[in-house]
């Protein structure tokens, strides 16, 4: 056997590098190429050799693998919780002639320093400081040495002001800017921008206090395909007026919750540009039916959002009968969808893919057979806590809409006649049935029969669904990667003994499984190696033997919810010494004592984000809340009821 495989080694030798790159590149799937790492030393050098990709959890590794993976040109930190200015000169000093993309997102430790190390990687096109709440104007002018910038996002950067902003009008080449949640920033530093970049094509403006004036300077931009103003509350009909001598290119506009914006000026703008493809509406409530009676001329139109509008019947149907192309339709909580105004858009819009009728509480099983019967290519399919519609009609969609990828029946009359008609959907993905009160374990053996492409199955709160449900899931549905089974009472140990079979599995939500116990995690630890998420929150029997388990076996684990759980302080430093773990939620646990939560998160380098009760604020030494915040780590201090 030894002779066998050092002659394979050798044949392997023979094998010309650019045939096993062929061979790489088929393997689309980070765990696939993992495996590929493991057959052989040569597979491992191709490997290295050929990664442009990167994304590190720990920064005290950055140098070792730049060293290793010398063809890296996009890198991300972002999983980081503390970035040093030393970090950024490090990958200036490896990648400086190569590196495009960098993404720094919430990450601190970093200033003005490490930003100028950084923009000595003069080929750098894209670089991601959301949440870097440390940045602000000086950080600004140091990356607009950066010529071939062509996106950046800001996103709550808010000591960014109009003199940063202005300083990125020195990128000419500049084409994605992302701005949402900026607050230091007015209208002179769009003008600048918009003035000085004549290539910009995506703007995010949300939630910042740009106002008509700051507005009217995108006029300029003719290549302005995409503009995101949610919550602009300073921007009027004006500004949008204003806009409509240019941006003849705008294909998406959003202007969900702009309170200051009506009918009249979105009017204004949208039928001076021909190729207007995606608008956002939602809780806009100056809307009325001028806007839907001009509907019809927006030919071009495929995606409309009208989330928490108040409609009306009539308006609803006047959307048929003017956007014959459209592919996406999205009423979530609105006022006014019936019957007659579904009916009437689905029998003329049947090239519909994407339907979203969440919380309307009028439509009843007419609709549904309306819309099986004319949208037989639909994809997605929500109607959470749409009470009137019944098994019958969720029986329609079943028979018809073959293709469904999505589909989502969360606190509706679904029995398991129903399952076994959506069944039929072969190709479904998601698929989430929680708080159905009328489905069993029956309905779910006929799901796992057929929906083989299953990736995500939520349960939630559905009390009739016990182990053999579970287990008929498991086997049938092998692909699935998030699991919610939270409120299922029924649900044993037995449960996650199936589950284990699931070997991709990503997200396990076990919140208030009472009967699930410490053993049942072990099954999952056995043999879910990439899990990244678990909520076991009052899960009362769940305690340290689980966790140690889960400590052992999942070493990718990002998050976890330990709240109201059994688990004391050996468990506790277990899950804290994992090098993954980012997030987690640890309130009310009694067995854990204040010295250990101390010890527990300062051990803990990699996280980002924890929830603790209010009563520890004051019992927690100060220097270790200090050391905390002073790394980036986030404390959420929240009073809960025990």
């Amino acid at each position: 056997m030894a002779k066998e495989q050092e002659r394979d080694g050798a044949l392997i030798w023979m094998l010309a590098d650019e045939n096993l790159h062929a061979v790489l590149d088929k393997l689309p799937g980070r765990l696939d190429r993992q495996s590929w790492c493991l057959v052989c030393k040569k597979f491992l050098y191709l490997e290295a050799a050929s990664r442009k990709y990167v994304h590190l959890m720990r920064p005290e590794i950055l140098e070792p693998v730049l060293r290793r993976y010398h063809q890296v040109e996009h890198l991300d930190l972002s999983s980081c919780v503390e970035v040093k200015d030393s970090c950024l000169a490090t990958v200036a000093k490896f990648t400086s002639e190569r590196l495009l993309t960098i993404k720094l997102m919430r990450t601190k430790g970093f200033g003005a320093v490490g930003v100028k190390a950084l923009v000595e990687c003069k080929s750098l096109q894209e670089v991601d400081l959301s949440f870097c709440t440390q940045v602000g104007d000086v950080e600004m002018i140091i990356v607009s040495e950066l010529k071939h910038l062509q996106k950046i996002k800001l996103t709550h950067c808010r000591n960014v002001t109009d003199v940063g902003l202005s300083a990125l009008s020195r990128c000419k080449d500049l084409r994605t800017l992302g701005l949402k949640f900026c607050s230091g920033l007015g209208d002179n530093g769009i003008r600048d921008v918009a003035t000085a970049c004549p290539q910009l094509s995506n703007i995010d403006l949300s939630f910042t206090e740009v106002s008509d004036k700051g507005l009217a300077s995108l006029a300029l931009l003719e290549h302005l395909e995409s503009l995101s103003l949610i919550s602009c509350n300073n921007v009027s009909d004006n500004g949008l007026n204003c806009l409509k001598s240019g941006c003849k290119a705008l294909q998406k506009l959003d202007v969900a919750k702009c309170s200051n914006v009506s009918s009249h000026g979105i009017i204004a703008l949208t039928h001076s540009s021909g190729q207007l493809q995606q608008l956002n509406l939602s809780y806009c409530k100056l809307i009325s039916s001028v806007l839907f009676s001009s509907l019809q001329k927006l030919k071009t139109l495929e995606v409309i959002r009208l989330d928490g509008c108040a409609i009306g019947e009539a308006n609803v149907s006047l959307i048929g009968s003017g956007c014959k192309e459209l592919k996406e339709l999205s009423f979530s909580k609105c006022q006014g969808v019936t019957d007659v105004g579904i009916v009437d858009v689905v029998t003329a819009c049947t090239g519909l893919q994407k339907l979203d009728l969440t919380c309307c509480r009028e439509i009843t099983d007419v609709a549904l057979e309306a819309v099986a019967t004319n949208c037989r290519g639909l994809l997605s399919l929500k109607m959470e806590n749409c009470l009137l519609v019944t098994a019958e009609g969720l029986i329609s969609i079943g028979k018809c809409c073959l293709l469904l990828e999505e589909l989502d029946l969360t606190d509706c009359n679904l029995n398991d006649n129903g399952l076994k008609s959506i069944a039929r959907c072969t190709e479904l993905r998601f698929l989430k049935v929680g708080y159905c009160m009328d489905i069993t374990d029956a309905g779910l053996v006929h799901i796992g029969a057929t929906c083989k492409n299953l990736r995500e199955f939520d349960c939630y709160r559905s009390v009739g669904i016990s182990d053999e449900g579970i287990a008929a899931i498991a086997s049938g549905c092998k692909r699935l990667k998030v699991v919610n089974m939270s409120y299922c009472e029924s649900v044993t140990d037995a449960s996650l003994h199936s589950i284990a079979l699931l070997r991709d599995l990503l997200q396990l939500e076990l919140r208030a499984c009472s009967r699930v116990t410490s053993v049942g995690l072990s099954y999952i630890a056995a043999s879910c190696k990439h899990l990244r998420e678990l909520d076991v929150k009052r899960c009362t029997y769940v305690g340290d033997p689980g966790v140690l388990a889960i400590s052992n076996g999942c070493q990718n684990l990002r998050q976890i919810n330990l709240s109201y759980t059994a688990v004391t302080d050996f468990g506790m430093m277990a899950i804290a010494n994992m090098s993954c773990i980012q997030d987690m939620k640890l309130v009310h646990m009694t067995k854990v004592t204040v010295d250990c939560f101390g010890r527990a998160l300062l051990a803990c380098g990699s996280l980002k984000k924890v929830k603790l009760l209010t009563g520890l604020r004051m019992t927690l030494p100060n220097e270790v809340i200090r050391q905390l915040e002073n790394r980036g780590t986030r404390l959420r201090w929240m009073e809960k009821p025990k």
